[in-house]
């Protein structure tokens, strides 16, 4: 059964959208995103998956930007699941729409050049476990608490929880914890491999946008090389990863930036990449 992923038109500019459940901060090099439904512990519906495809696809097309840092409102969740009133409503033509745009929103962040970080501030469960795999990094508050508990609900995973999560940290623990709906702590998640740094809480922030900045501070082209090289390889043969990553490698020696950052390295200064 085909369903048809409804992409949200972008407004015009970034400046002129009014976002009602998110947050949106640009200090080039680096976004801030903010899914900022605390009342709810940023609980997703389909607002505001609606809302994070014209954030995602008005920041894709920003230039100044080379890192978004992914987190949630408030101090309590990153985003503590799905909008459980709309999945109970929701039938089966209109439960399968669900999975199709926020599949088709998490394919969007990782096949965009720029880097997503997801800022782990509190409950990640469910959805929002999902949107956190989805990311290039995930970085998690000591305090965190990450899972799948949709059998909890008569459900499974519906934005690839039960594809990413056994990529992340193997088969069967992927399978126990879908399968029990457990919940984990910050500290286990790093443990499985299902976050990447584990922080103390009021440090959570200022560490990530460290991270941000040094990313950004590469070559942009060359950060975006490798983000498609470790995406497209992954999902082929190692025979076909390495000849990926040979184009790649390949394509960046026409750049500008390929002769910035070798005379830069030759001459003893600092790199100035332009993304050329």
């Amino acid at each position: 059964m085909d369903i048809e992923i409804k992409i949200p038109k972008p407004a015009p500019e970034e400046s002129g959208m009014a976002y009602k459940n998110l947050l949106v901060k640009v200090e080039p090099p680096i976004a801030t995103l903010t899914i900022n439904r605390p009342n709810v512990l940023n609980a997703l519906d389909d607002e505001t998956i609606a809302e994070l495809w014209v954030a995602f696809l008005l920041l894709e097309k920003n230039e100044a930007v080379r890192v978004i840092l992914l987190t949630g409102g408030g101090d309590k969740a990153f985003v503590a699941g799905a909008d459980i009133n709309e999945l109970k409503a929701a039938d089966v033509l209109a439960s399968r729409a669900k999975c199709d745009q926020g599949q088709g929103l998490l394919f969007k962040m990782e096949e965009m050049d720029k880097v997503v970080i997801a800022v782990i501030n509190g409950f990640a469960l469910g959805g929002g476990c999902e949107i956190a795999m989805a990311a290039d990094i995930r970085v998690a508050a000591d305090t965190a608490k990450l899972g799948q508990p949709e059998v909890n609900l008569g459900i499974i995973p519906g934005y690839g929880g039960t594809q990413r999560l056994p990529r992340l940290v193997g088969e069967g623990k992927a399978k126990e914890l879908i399968f029990t709906g457990d919940v984990i702590d910050a500290n286990e998640a790093f443990r499985i491999g299902l976050v990447d740094k584990v922080l103390p809480k009021d440090q959570l922030m200022a560490e990530a946008r460290k991270m941000a900045e040094k990313i950004a501070s590469k070559g942009p082209l060359a950060i975006a090389a490798a983000k498609r090289s470790v995406r497209n390889g992954l999902a082929a043969d190692l025979r076909t990863g390495c000849a990926i990553e040979a184009a790649e490698f390949a394509a960046l020696s026409a750049s500008e930036d390929k002769m910035e950052g070798t005379s830069a390295f030759l001459e003893k200064r600092k790199a100035t990449f332009k993304g050329k």
